[in-house]
């Protein structure tokens, strides 16, 4: 039995219900995906009844234990018998569907992933209500230095656990890998720079990650560059980070008075309906 405490059928129900916004955002969207090697990640927003707003409303987990929705989680690795010790591999789906409020609060703060649904191709999008449409059309409120910086700390975590400064996964990955380092964790990395710069640049990120970067990236991924030129690379990226911070032209944080503006609307339309 799942026991996960936002993997409910309570909160299922919930999150399917109020979905606004669906979307691809793993390697599948980025360009990096390696055929037959990853699994595919989804994440969404979702509106909650007005109870669990407004009122003490909560979602009961599979435990038994009742506590505020904040998100719902579905891995299909979960279904095999070792359960929530399973991790995901190639042909699994992990999806997340974050309350708006959270979302928000997550996509405001700078969150690379979190921000993802807004760039997405429409190819990638597997659900867009009205109110999700407008989020998509608005996605340059959310790009900010803030954002940047969140980047910027992102890839210097993954920089960390390439060398085993942090986390068991990398190890792993590095013993199994011709290369002799964790070509995956690598190539995330690159990505987090290469996406940073842009958003820095420009106010939004391109999807799939352009030419003639989607091609370094994948011969990364492939195990085709040595760890010193990778490592090299990030170097270059990081600093160019910190240079681009200084001198961008975007906000320093994201336009909060039109995020609580659309929160109130659509929280609003959307208890109407119901």
């Amino acid at each position: 039995m799942i026991t996960h405490p936002h993997a409910g059928e309570q909160a299922r129900r919930l999150a399917e219900a109020g979905t606004v916004l669906r979307t691809q955002v793993g390697s599948g969207v980025h360009g990096t995906a390696v055929d037959g090697q990853d699994d595919r990640d989804e994440l969404g927003v979702c509106l909650e009844p007005a109870e669990f707003v407004t009122g003490l409303a909560r979602v009961r987990t599979p435990g038994g234990r009742e506590i505020p929705f904040e998100q719902y989680e579905l891995h299909t690795a979960w279904a095999r018998p070792r359960g929530l010790a399973e991790r995901s591999g190639p042909g699994d789906l992990d999806v997340v569907v974050y309350g708006a409020r959270k979302w928000a609060r997550l996509a405001l703060a700078g969150n690379p992933t979190v921000l993802l649904p807004l760039w997405v191709p429409q190819a990638e999008v597997v659900v867009c209500t009205p109110a999700g449409e407008e989020l998509r059309a608005n996605a340059s409120r959310f790009a900010s230095r803030d954002a940047g910086r969140r980047f910027l700390g992102h890839l210097r975590s993954q920089r960390e656990a390439l060398l085993g400064v942090r986390g068991h996964r990398a190890a792993v990955r590095a013993r199994r890998s011709a290369a002799g380092y964790d070509t995956k964790r690598a190539m995330h990395a690159l990505r987090l720079g290469v996406q940073g710069l842009e958003l820095l640049r420009t106010g939004r990120v391109t999807l799939p990650v352009p030419q003639p970067e989607l091609d370094e990236l994948r011969a990364v991924r492939q195990g085709h560059r040595p760890l010193a030129a990778v490592l090299e690379r990030l170097d270059g990226l990081e600093a160019d980070l910190v240079a681009q911070l200084r001198s961008s032209d975007l906000p320093p944080g994201g336009d909060r008075a039109w995020v609580d503006g659309w929160l109130e609307r659509s929280y609003r339309r959307f208890w109407a309906a119901a």
